[in-house]
């Protein structure tokens, strides 16, 4: 039908993209029949959660297309079209209830995007979805498309506000690390100074250590100089008539042997 509708070329455009989006769409939940394993079945949803918020986006975008365009078009092609736009969020929507279901089959119990809100008691099926849709007007079938794409992006919003406090965080615990990291360089590098410090220390202990016995031995020999030269004074003059100790230069005779020799002189006289 859209094929034979006078669209322009930018409004033709989103429409073929939005095509594209529902058979991948459709493909996706083929494929999700065929596997088996929960976490590959979340990742696929996920995906085709992606496409869906394109699918949004560019349904937003055929709508305001649609209303810039509608003062060329006749009354009759802006019928057509809207018809067509309503088609399309009601094909939005069987894939957002369809996708509801498989996470409630998958007892995932967290806040999904596609959510109508808290506090509501049981959810609907898919089939139940589609009735719901087939009995409500055109425009109400468009404000609740509209409602959720509004949902929808909030909590686009919020994962986003959630994922930046993240990477806020982890730069944050990257640069204290970096800067514990560079102090602990420091305190080895100070550690080696030290180390070297002690080393140093320890030799000139043992250098102060040789110089200290090297000085005590010359003391204790010239203690015993000194010493000997005491003891040969005084049995010098213990015993002046020892002839076997020879006589200090520079230290003068006994008494008695200045007296004698006084008394020769005088007799000579």
């Amino acid at each position: 039908m859209a094929s034979d509708l006078p669209m322009s070329p930018h409004l033709e455009q989103i429409y073929g993209e939005i095509r594209d989006l529902f058979r991948a769409l459709s493909n996706g939940f083929q494929r999700l029949d065929k596997i088996k394993d929960s976490n590959r079945q979340s990742k696929q949803l996920e995906e085709l959660a992606e496409k869906m918020r394109e699918c949004k986006r560019l349904v937003k975008e055929f709508d305001r297309e649609l209303k810039d365009g509608e003062a060329r078009n006749s009354p009759e092609v802006n019928k057509q079209l809207n018809d067509e736009k309503q088609s399309m969020i009601k094909e939005l929507n069987s894939y957002v209830a369809l996708r509801k279901t498989y996470l409630n089959t998958l007892g995932n119990k967290k806040v999904e995007l596609f959510d109508t809100g808290a506090g509501v008691s049981g959810e609907p099926t898919a089939e139940e979805n589609v009735q719901m849709a087939s009995s409500m007007s055109n425009q109400e079938l468009v404000d609740a498309g509209m409602k959720r794409m509004d949902e929808t992006d909030q909590a686009i919003e919020r994962s986003k506000q959630v994922v930046h406090q993240t990477l806020e965080v982890g730069t944050q615990t990257a640069a204290n690390l970096k800067g514990q990291t560079d102090q602990m360089g420091r305190v080895v590098d100070d550690l080696d100074t030290i180390h070297f410090s002690i080393k140093k220390a320890s030799q000139l202990v043992k250098e102060i250590g040789r110089q200290v016995a090297t000085d005590k031995c010359i003391m204790m020999f010239l203690f015993l100089i000194v010493c000997g030269v005491v003891a040969i004074i005084v049995v010098k003059i213990v015993n002046p008539n020892n002839k076997d100790i020879r006589d200090i230069p520079g230290l003068a005779p006994p008494a008695q042997s200045r007296r004698l020799l006084y008394l020769r002189n005088q007799e000579s006289t």
